[in-house]
C-alpha cells in the first residue's frame, strides 16, 4: 500500500462470524492490524468477533498470537496491541441463535450512538459455505441489511460447490441483500502482481499493441502447492484442484489477462470486462473432454529429501478417493483478440516448489537471419508475471553474447517489488479489507461472474463425478503431474515452461 492511501473517514464496525476459525486467527485479525498500524483503519472502528467457543479475553489473547504469528510485521509494539485490542469485542452465540443477531444489532446502535454517527457495519462469514445461508437469514431477520449503503457482507470461496448450488446461494443471498452489498472474496484478486496487471497492461503503450492473437503463441497459468492437503482432506475430499483453485483463482487471473481495456477504473466497467472474457470462452465439445481437460492424483515420492504419502493416505480422506489433486485445461477465448490462442491452465499439490506465474509466449521472429549455431540455446520471447512467492515481471529477450562472432543468449530483464519499492508488499487481504471499508467492489466478484465461471468449469466437473478416474493416483508428490497434463499440451507442439524461472 502506497503512501496515496488514505485512513477511511467512514466509521466501521467489522463483524467477524467464524472468529474461532483458522482463516481470522491468520489471515483476518493479523491484516487488520497491519491496516490499524498504518493509520488505514477509521478513527472510530469496532471489531466484533463471534463464535460458539471462547469469551472476549480469551479470544484477545489467540487473536494476538495469531498476529505474532502470521504477521507479516512480526510481534506487534506492546501499547499498539493493547489500543488496537480495546477495540475488539466478543459476541458469543451460534449462527442459528435469533437472540445473537439482535445482541449485535443492539451493539452496532450503542456504539454508534457513542460516536455521534453511523458507521459502515461489514459483516464478514468466515464460515463454511453449508452455513452461509443461517447466517444470511439471520442478519436479513434482524434487519442488519436494512441500509444499502452502509450494511455489507463478504463472503469467502467457495461459493456454492457447483453451478446449481452457486445459483442458488446467490438467490438466498440477494433476496436479503441488494448486489452492491455483496462482496465475495477471493483472496488471489488482492494479490499485489495480480492488480499490476491492469497497470502493466493499460497503464504502459510498450505492451498493449502487441497483446493480441498476432504476436502471442499462447498463455499458461500455473498455480502449484508444494503442501498437500495439510490436515484438510475432509474438506478437500468435497472440493479438488478444479473447484478449489481453477473456478476462481485461475479463471479470474485468466481474466485479467484477456480482458479488453476498460472505459475507466470504475468497479462495474473493470468487472464488465471481466465478464466479456468468461462469456467468450469456447466450450469444450461433448465427447472430446479427454483433449482439454487433465485430472491426476498425487500418490506416495519425496519432497524436498523428505518421504511423503499419497494422497489416499492423507488424514480424511478415503482410501479409495477418485478427489483430483491435479488439474490442466486447454481454453479458447472466442473473440478477435484472442481467436486460436490457446489458454493453459494447471494446478496441483504436493509439486516440485510453491510458485504462482503467469507465461505469455510471443510468436517466433518471421524470419531467422543467424545461422542455427548461433542459437543454440534460442527460445521464443517471453513474458513472465510472478504472482507468488517472489512478485515480479521478467522479460525474457535474445541477445549478444560478448566476444567475436554471432552467438545468441536468452537473458532476462526483471523487476521485483521487494527491489523496487523497498517495501514488501501487503497481504491480499489487507488490500481487500479496506476496499470493503471504501465500498470499493472492483476487486471482488459479481454474482455474473460466478455464474459464468460455474458455467466453464461445470461440463468437466459433471464428467469426472460421473466417471471416477480409473488410474488414480498417477503422479508422485514431489514431481510435476500426471504424463496426461505434459501430452495435453505436447500434441500443440508447446511444453510447459520450466519453473521457477532463473532469479523469481
Amino acid at each position: 500500500m502506497g503512501p496515496e492511501l488514505t485512513r477511511p473517514s467512514e466509521p466501521a464496525i467489522i463483524t467477524i462470524f467464524g472468529a474461532n476459525g483458522d482463516l481470522a486467527k491468520r489471515k483476518l485479525l493479523p491484516a487488520l492490524f497491519n491496516l490499524y498500524h498504518e493509520k488505514l483503519l477509521p478513527e472510530n472502528f469496532l471489531i466484533v468477533g463471534n463464535g460458539r467457543r471462547s469469551d472476549l479475553e480469551t479470544w484477545k489473547r489467540d487473536m494476538r498470537e495469531g498476529v505474532e504469528t502470521f504477521s507479516r510485521r512480526g510481534k506487534p509494539d506492546e501499547a499498539e496491541w493493547q489500543e488496537f485490542s480495546s477495540n475488539l469485542q466478543f459476541a458469543f452465540g451460534g449462527l442459528d441463535d435469533r437472540g445473537l443477531y439482535e445482541g449485535l444489532r443492539g451493539l452496532i446502535t450503542q456504539t454508534e450512538a457513542s460516536w455521534g454517527r453511523g458507521a459502515n457495519r461489514i459483516h464478514y462469514l468466515s464460515i463454511p459455505p453449508s452455513m452461509v445461508e443461517l447466517a444470511i437469514h439471520g442478519l436479513n431477520d434482524a434487519g442488519l441489511n436494512d441500509d444499502k449503503k452502509r450494511d455489507r457482507v463478504v463472503i469467502e470461496k467457495p461459493f456454492g460447490t457447483d453451478l446449481t448450488s452457486a445459483e442458488d446461494l446467490n438467490t438466498k443471498v440477494t433476496a436479503a441483500f441488494d448486489e452492491c452489498q455483496v462482496y465475495r472474496i477471493d483472496h488471489y484478486l488482492g494479490k499485489e502482481t495480480v492488480q499490476n496487471l491492469l497497470a502493466f497492461r493499460f497503464g504502459n503503450a510498450l505492451f498493449e499493441p502487441i497483446w493480441n492473437r498476432s504476436y502471442i503463441d499462447h498463455v499458461q497459468i500455473t498455480v502449484s502447492e508444494e503442501v498437500g492437503v495439510e490436515g484438510r482432506g475432509a474438506f478437500y475430499e468435497s472440493a479438488g484442484a478444479l473447484r478449489d483453485m481453477i473456478q476462481n483463482h485461475l479463471l479470474q487471473v485468466m481474466c485479467m489477462i484477456a480482458m479488453e481495456p476498460p472505459v475507466s477504473f470504475e468497479a462495474d466497467e473493470v468487472r464488465n470486462k471481466k465478464v466479456d472474457v468468461l462469456k467468450a470462452v469456447r466450450p469444450i465439445p461433448p465427447g472430446e473432454l479427454y483433449k482439454y481437460a487433465v485430472r491426476g492424483q498425487y500418490g506416495a515420492g519425496h519432497s524436498r529429501g523428505e518421504k511423503e504419502p499419497g494422497y489416499r493416505q492423507e488424514e480424511g480422506v478415503d482410501p479409495a478417493s477418485s478427489t483430483e489433486t491435479y488439474a490442466a485445461l486447454q481454453l479458447y477465448i472466442d473473440n478477435w483478440r484472442w481467436q486460436n490462442v490457446p489458454f493453459y491452465l494447471r494446478t496441483g499439490k504436493r509439486m516440485p516448489c510453491k510458485v504462482s506465474q503467469v507465461s505469455i509466449e510471443f510468436k517466433p521472429v518471421p524470419h531467422q537471419i543467424f545461422p542455427g549455431t548461433t542459437g543454440e540455446h534460442f527460445e521464443p520471447n517471453r513474458l513472465i508475471i510472478n504472482i507468488a512467492p517472489k512478485e515480479g515481471i521478467v522479460l525474457r529477450f535474445q541477445s549478444k553474447q560478448p566476444g567475436k562472432g554471432m552467438r545468441l543468449q536468452t537473458v532476462n530483464m526483471d523487476f521485483y517489488y521487494s527491489e523496487a519499492f523497498h517495501v514488501e508488499p501487503p497481504e491480499a487481504y489487507e488490500t481487500l479489507l479496506y476496499d470493503v471499508m471504501l465500498g470499493d467492489s472492483t476487486l471482488f466478484m459479481r454474482a455474473d461472474q460466478e455464474h459464468i465461471a460455474w458455467s466453464i468449469i461445470q461440463p468437466i466437473l459433471s464428467a469426472w463425478t460421473n466417471t471416477p478416474s480409473a488410474d488414480f493416483p498417477n503422479y508422485a508428490a514431489g514431481t510435476w503431474g500426471p504424463e496426461a497434463g505434459e501430452a495435453l499440451i505436447a500434441r500443440d507442439g508447446r511444453s510447459w515452461h520450466s519453473l521457477p524461472v532463473e532469479g523469481v
